[in-house]
């Protein structure tokens, strides 16, 4: 699957479990091979880290792997370096998006990669329009917002990405799901034109079968969301291997993003879901009252 990180994913979660369950530091693991911590915390997080095959020996000796799990680890190592192989071989080291790395956060690549993976999407935004969703006029707007002094050339760079990840929704081979807050379709980037822009298109790609849009309005009382904030959960397929990517929640910040992918996270997330959607209009409902607003907005 292009741009997928399964099995170094896979691999990674398994290193961090015996880790942790041995009871040692990403400090006292880097030590051992001769690494420093974020290298180990790379190697767990399912990126690409330079360790070769003995230091993972050593750590599997450092957390006392048994010969099931020892076994069981190595054969994962060797898948992730054949894929590592194998994409080089082709082409594919780097995804697509990398190409437009120097105009994005850093911690927008590893998004990007599980973007690329996943088949299903849920986003939760109480301010914004998520950006796989945004107009070409509201992203504009939102450069400019963020960073003022960015060249002209870069700034259509970056909308150029966007329209890149909205081809996924086009074609058919993404679901997403899309639980805005009413107010995410007041506030104003760019003022009233672009505005109308973004409800158009709101309207407009929610028409796919793949792609809901459901409003929450503002006199629903309370629900999870108002609590939990802005999300994306992210889902992946299953594979033809027994390495099975997990669901991960990524949420943005002024100063970076977490992934969370822990089990009882995920849970909490997905009855976050339960609770918006309750609240949530139909997606009939939404795209009427996205097009009544458009109109409103054009008078």
């Amino acid at each position: 699957m292009p741009g997928s990180n399964i099995p170094r994913r896979g691999f990674g979660r398994f290193l961090r479990t015996l880790r942790e369950r041995a009871r040692k530091s990403m400090l006292t693991a880097g030590l051992e091979i001769d690494v420093s911590p974020p290298t180990v915390m790379r190697l767990e997080d399912g990126l690409p880290s330079k360790v070769s095959t003995p230091q993972i020996e050593r750590l599997l000796d450092l957390y006392q792997a048994t010969p099931a799990e020892r076994a069981e680890a190595l054969e994962m190592w060797e898948l992730v370096k054949r894929q590592a192989k194998l994409a080089k071989v082709q082409g594919r080291g780097k995804g697509w998006w990398q190409g437009y790395s120097d105009v994005y956060k850093n911690y927008f690549d590893h998004y990007l990669r599980l973007e690329a993976a996943a088949t299903q999407m849920t986003s939760h935004q109480l301010v914004l329009v998520p950006g796989i969703l945004q107009s070409p006029g509201y992203r504009r707007a939102l450069i400019h917002a963020t960073v003022p002094d960015m060249s002209a050339v870069d700034v259509e760079r970056l909308l150029e990405l966007g329209a890149r990840r909205q081809q996924r929704l086009i074609g058919h081979d993404l679901t997403l799901m899309a639980l805005l807050s009413e107010s995410a379709l007041l506030h104003q980037p760019g003022g009233c034109s672009v505005l109308v822009e973004q409800l158009l298109y709101l309207a407009e790609i929610s028409e796919h079968p793949n792609v809901s849009v459901r409003v929450v309005p503002h006199d629903v009382g309370s629900h999870p969301g108002l609590v939990i904030q802005s999300f994306t959960l992210l889902e992946f397929p299953p594979m033809a291997t027994k390495l099975v990517e997990p669901p991960v929640v990524y949420t943005e910040g002024s100063e970076g993003a977490l992934y969370l992918e822990r089990d009882d996270v995920i849970d909490r997330y997905r009855r976050a879901i339960a609770g918006i959607q309750e609240v949530a209009l139909s997606d009939d409902n939404t795209r009427d009252l996205v097009l009544r607003m458009s109109k409103e907005y054009s008078a």
